[in-house]
């Protein structure tokens, strides 16, 4: 989810510009009761990373410490400019992990893709440097990451950012390909990350004990196709908009789709919204042969690797067994 629409930067390969709604503005009483309903029906984790930058709302610090009272494993990805050394002293012992988006590794390039000021490259490094060095002080058990969303033509900054990395030490780099809609807004040419796959081969061999490069190869792989039909992923992930709007995913905020809108935390109380008759509405649409993933909706969506695994499970594919002493998802630092 994320606390407000707006945002610092003007990332050229940003899905956000194809997520306009109906905004409203989601203050201290609004994502208190959401957090709190949250909490009440199970929510397992938050992670503040959707169509807006979190960290620039009033409200943030606070949702951060509030959610991690409540029991809610909270993470935050960002692009990290407005988080300073106090800031980090005051929220990363409330949080799982921390991913700051930094799609480049040079500081021209950086301004460039990033639609952002050269110096901020500069502030944004010493930011996590500083998080690094928190985190080893503490002691503390948060995961400090850093991602790349790779469209064809920033290629040239795979191994500078790679490299980047491994100088400032965070716990890893991942490397991820670039969503577009179903008519192609975005510009995302598929074909063309395969001439990228040496260089990505090469990133990850930076790879050292306590700094891991990881490439979603899955994704990257997939040229932005999808192999089932099916949406079965909403139940277990939904996906707030930073105007309050509850979606299946990100990629139905836009006002196009609100066929697919279940209800806005501005407005209800979001425990009302998951136990209302068009939550299920929605969520019942989009696993029946009235909808199709692969026309319907944009490619390679947060809900992608829950819908492979379920059709998979669903079409008879394998079998769920107990794992006897699992106590916590082991994807909890990659979501």
């Amino acid at each position: 989810m994320a606390l407000t629409r707006s945002c610092n930067y003007a990332c050229h390969f940003c899905y956000a510009m194809l997520q306009e709604n109906l905004r409203k503005k989601i203050d201290r009483d609004v994502i208190y009761s959401f957090l709190e309903d949250a909490a009440e029906v199970g929510v397992k984790g938050i992670s503040l990373v959707s169509d807006g930058e979190s960290t620039i709302s009033p409200v943030f610090m606070d949702t951060v410490k509030r959610g991690s009272e409540l029991g809610i494993s909270m993470a935050v990805g960002t692009n990290g400019l407005v988080i300073n050394r106090r800031k980090a002293e005051e929220i990363l012992p409330h949080l799982t992990y921390f991913r700051v988006n930094i799609s480049a590794g040079e500081p021209k390039r950086y301004a460039e893709i990033m639609g952002a000021k050269e110096e901020w490259f500069h502030q944004v490094c010493q930011n996590i440097k500083d998080m690094v060095e928190i985190k080893k002080e503490n002691n503390l058990p948060v995961t400090i990451g850093l991602q790349m969303v790779l469209m064809p033509e920033y290629g040239d900054q795979i191994l500078p950012l790679a490299q980047l990395g491994k100088d400032l030490r965070p716990d890893y780099l991942v490397i991820k390909h670039c969503s577009d809609n179903e008519d192609g807004d975005l510009g995302v040419d598929y074909d063309a990350y395969g001439s990228l796959y040496d260089k990505l081969k090469e990133a990850e061999d930076l790879s050292d004990d306590e700094y891991k490069v990881v490439v979603k190869w899955s994704k990257i792989e997939a040229s932005g196709a999808r192999s089932y039909q099916r949406c079965y992923g909403p139940p277990f992930m939904l996906q707030l908009s930073g105007s309050g709007l509850v979606a299946p995913c990100g990629m139905l905020f836009n006002d196009r789709y609100k066929k697919f809108h279940m209800g806005n935390i501005v407005d209800q109380r979001f425990k009302d919204i998951i136990q209302s008759d068009r939550y299920w509405e929605v969520v019942n649409y989009l696993a029946s042969p009235n909808f199709n993933a692969q026309k319907m909706c944009g490619t390679l969506c947060l809900q992608h690797k829950v819908n492979e695994f379920l059709d998979g499970y669903k079409k008879g594919e394998f079998t769920l067994d107990p794992s006897p002493g699992l106590t916590e998802p082991e994807h909890i630092n990659f979501v």
